[in-house]
């Protein structure tokens, strides 16, 4: 078990992450966590973990958890083995094993005579038979990093685990794996992730927001219907404070024309019954001193609910706030634009497949790019592309302009200001404020249009590329998405699907994210794996 009580953090910079949390975690419960990019939910995990400290509150558990990070740099210097904090008891292991029988021995393997043997059941379940454990885990993949990792689990057995997105860089198979695992393993887990596949396998799911933790009873399918509940409740109460508006607004004008007539007759009739001038005066000061009351009465209810309505626009969800609008008037449907017929590629004698590759690519298609890693996703690229060229056989192109987006969102530069950003996109000149109100579009305010490129979140860079798209004066003819979600979170993926089904172009993507796959109407595939990779 584990209990959070009273948990605040605050940067070091004294600004605040989040305060006053609470939540308990039963045993064998498997939790997700979710919540918006910056939001705390990596911070939260590496205090439960112990891995920092919180500025107040408690951490509370039965044992010390197991921890996998999201990133795994820190570690590039160490061993596999002492990665994964096994390095003492296997030497210890292995020194009682030649006969080296020594207190320290002992004391260090601490009974745990199976180490050797977990180690090499947990490495090979991932994949990984033959691993030296004292090799540098920096010469490995990401996706063997993190599989290393996960196999850490088996290895320590312990009674809770904490995984901050477990299946970043891992290809479908090992996904895969990773879902059987959560599903079958006795161990309690809180799982931080994008992945919908894996976030649809725990039986409760927590969210952290500006407001706290709220526990959700159910996966994450669940959890959405829930949200979707609270959004048509909010949608309605939406609707009801802008008739509200409408309704005081109209209430005001015609209260107001009223008082003018009434005002008016007022004047003829004193006219008429020849009265002083200065009873006059008295009777026009009083009727506009009602009237001004009046009209500040009914300014003020106005006020109100508008305040009241402004207030709730700004609790609407990002994906309601913004516009994509991307020109798709100059793509044909049907259109051949790539044509390969018995493609390979290769360095020397060596080809990249067992079997040369034949595939078209229409206008208007969506087709989702298949294959392990290693399998030559990025090479196939390429060769659409023009970048490179097959070594064995023929591929024509009939491509005016593609647009390729990679899992770091490379189009945008490093070195330049939000706004400098789309001014390069600017092919249409737009004027100036023109510019400025696409980027409000994209949720990008006064204050980022002055940020350098390197300070954005991978949410962010991902929302300024979509807003250079579509300033860019036509949608391209093809859109390659190469890992697209992996440093997004579920909100941004939103994002990114809803600006997407507005393209009516050709669509590439890679990506092990099943889920995506589908949300983005991929209707075929192109799988390296069925064509024999080396």
């Amino acid at each position: 078990m584990l209990i959070l009580q009273h948990l605040t953090y605050f940067h070091p910079n004294k600004d605040l992450l989040f305060e006053n949390l609470d939540l308990t975690i039963r045993g064998r419960n498997k939790m997700a966590l979710v919540g918006k990019n910056g939001i705390g939910k990596s911070t939260l995990l590496k205090i439960m973990a112990g891995e920092l400290q919180p500025s107040s509150g408690t951490v509370t558990s039965s044992s010390l958890p197991y921890y996998i990070p999201q990133l795994f740099g820190q570690f590039d210097q160490y061993s596999i083995g002492s990665a994964l904090r096994v390095d003492g008891k296997l030497r210890a292991l292995r020194e009682i094993t030649e006969g080296h029988v020594t207190n320290e021995n002992l004391a260090n393997l601490d009974e745990d005579w199976t180490i050797e043997e977990r180690c090499r059941e947990a490495l090979a379940y991932w994949d990984l038979d033959g691993l030296d454990l004292g090799s540098p885990i920096g010469k490995l993949s990401g996706g063997q990093k993190t599989k290393v990792f996960l196999a850490g689990i088996a290895i320590h057995q312990p009674e809770i685990a904490l995984l901050d997105e477990p299946s970043n860089h891992l290809d479908l198979s090992a996904r895969r794996l990773l879902y059987d695992f959560f599903k079958t393993s006795k161990c309690t887990m809180l799982v931080v992730s994008h992945d919908r596949k894996l976030l649809d396998l725990p039986d409760t799911v927590v969210e952290l927001d500006k407001n706290g933790l709220t526990t959700y009873g159910g996966n994450y399918s669940f959890y959405r219907a829930q949200k979707q509940m609270e959004k048509n409740a909010f949608d309605h109460e939406l609707r009801a404070k802008e008739k509200e508006l409408r309704k005081a607004k109209e209430t005001a004008r015609e209260t107001a024309e009223k008082q003018q007539r009434h005002n008016a007759r007022g004047k003829k009739k004193q006219e008429k019954a020849g009265m002083p001038t200065i009873l006059i005066n008295s009777m026009r000061n009083s009727a506009e001193n009602s009237t001004a009351r009046l009209k500040g009465i009914h300014a003020e209810k106005v006020g109100a609910v508008s305040d009241a309505l402004n207030e709730l626009r700004k609790e609407l969800p990002d994906l309601d706030k913004m516009k994509f609008g991307f020109d798709n008037s100059t793509l044909h449907k049907g259109k051949i634009l790539v044509s390969a017929k018995g493609v390979n590629f290769g360095y020397g004698t060596r080809l990249l497949w067992d079997n040369p590759i034949d595939f078209q690519v229409l206008s208007g298609e969506r087709i989702a790019l298949k294959g392990n890693n290693g399998s030559g996703k990025t090479t196939l690229i390429r060769m659409i592309t023009g970048d490179i060229e097959p070594v064995s056989g023929s591929i024509q192109r009939a491509i005016d302009k593609t647009v390729y987006i990679d899992q770091d969102y490379s189009i945008v530069d490093n070195n330049i200001t939000v706004f400098e950003q789309v001014g390069r996109f600017n092919h249409s000149r737009l004027q100036e404020h023109e510019l400025k109100s696409r980027l409000n579009r994209f949720l990008f305010t006064k204050e980022d249009w002055d940020k350098a490129g390197v300070s954005l979140s991978g949410g962010e860079k991902m929302r300024l590329t979509l807003c250079c798209l579509t300033i860019s004066e036509h949608a391209p003819d093809i859109i390659i998405l190469d890992e697209p979600t992996n440093n997004l979170d579920i909100q941004n993926m939103e994002i990114l699907t809803a600006a997407i089904n507005e393209y009516m172009g050709t669509l590439i993507v890679v990506s092990h994210d099943e889920h995506f796959l589908e949300s983005v109407r991929t209707v075929r595939s192109i799988d390296l794996n069925s064509m024999g990779s080396c």
